[in-house]
């Protein structure tokens, strides 16, 4: 079944060579693509313990399902894909997925969000692609607070996989969630690991998708003032165009520190990005319930023309920012971010 935001004129199997516009002059170039709702890890902030209900192996888009769309997607002019989870190395055969992607759908920028557990043995063959760029997500340098979060004692083979991806020369962008109990050491520590390392080092906003029921409590993190008090001399640099990060140079800094607002979603007038959940379903916006099922067209056998036309039908209704997309996707309780693909 296909969702009712979609249009229902007759298909006009429009060129896929034409950019991509949403209806605010947004080019949309940003592919994020979630492959698995199933992670190795169950941070407080994105996952319950336990009663996590997975999508079924049917339910999930196959890999040639997802080559398909990634190809139409090309033709719609998207230059970067994402793939996201859950946590994507979780998912068997993800190392040959992204190889296909690079090498026979010539996929221009392709890059992974990771958690880093299983990745570290990847990473040759990452670099040979070459990916673009990888992002990693860790809270915490200390152990115990690691497990705490994660409720999984995996901090070693995070930290593994950082130095291994360093030690290649991959780009690396290390997104750390700040929480009510994130403290200033924790975030000290994180972002000491740009001192010395070419990395960005970016702090994100905690936004309404927890492993908790409902929605938690939304706190005043105060984020550039914690790091200016922490980090003196910090500097913003010039925003880049369609980027969801506040970038930070310190003096004496390789790398730099970064803020993301997901929450104050400060950025949505530039957003260029659009994401497909594990299920196939299409979403214009991160707080929007999903606007097109992708995965029911392919399974009904329709044309890539068809399938063209009802993705630029949909994003020609997108809403100008996250919060009016809330105000009308509203949601008794809010999903966990592993089965939207952050």
């Amino acid at each position: 079944m296909r969702t009712s935001m979609q249009s229902g004129s007759s298909v006009s199997h429009h060129s896929g060579k034409s950019p991509l516009i949403d209806n605010h002059g947004r080019t949309i170039n940003y592919l994020r693509l979630a492959i698995t709702d199933r992670c190795n890890l169950r941070c407080s902030y994105c996952m319950p313990e336990e009663g996590v209900d997975n999508i079924s192996h049917d339910e999930t888009m196959s890999y040639e399902e997802l080559e398909r769309l990634v190809r139409i997607f090309l033709e719609l002019g998207v230059e970067k894909v994402r793939l996201t989870g859950g946590e994507p190395f979780v998912r068997k055969g993800c190392m040959d997925f992204l190889e296909r992607l690079k090498h026979e759908l010539g996929v221009k920028h392709l890059v992974i969000t990771t958690n880093g557990v299983e990745t570290a043995r990847h990473i040759e063959r990452l670099k040979k692609l070459p990916i673009s760029g990888i992002n990693l997500s860790l809270d915490t340098l200390n152990r115990e607070r690691f497990k705490e979060i994660s409720r999984r004692d995996r901090l070693e083979q995070v930290l593994d996989t950082l130095h291994r991806a360093l030690a290649a020369d991959i780009a690396v962008k290390v997104n750390s969630v700040v929480t009510e109990e994130t403290s200033d050491q924790d975030i000290h520590d994180l972002g000491m690991l740009a001192h010395k390392n070419k990395l960005s080092l970016r702090f994100i906003e905690l936004m309404p998708f927890s492993g908790e029921h409902g929605s938690k409590k939304q706190i005043d993190y105060a984020l550039r003032e914690r790091l200016n008090s922490l980090f003196p001399g910090l500097q913003e640099c010039p925003a880049e165009v369609a980027s969801t990060a506040k970038q930070f140079t310190v003096p004496g800094f390789t790398g730099t520190l970064g803020i993301i607002e997901g929450h104050s979603r400060n950025f949505c007038s530039t957003c260029n990005k659009i994401r497909i959940t594990p299920q196939g379903i299409l979403k214009a916006c991160l707080y929007d319930n999903g606007v097109l099922d992708l995965k029911s067209m392919l399974r009904d056998s329709a044309a890539d023309g068809e399938i063209m036309d009802e993705i630029r039908s949909c994003l020609n209704k997108r809403f100008a920012n996250g919060l009016d997309t809330e105000k009308v996707h509203k949601r008794a309780d809010q999903p966990s971010m592993a089965t939207i693909g952050g």
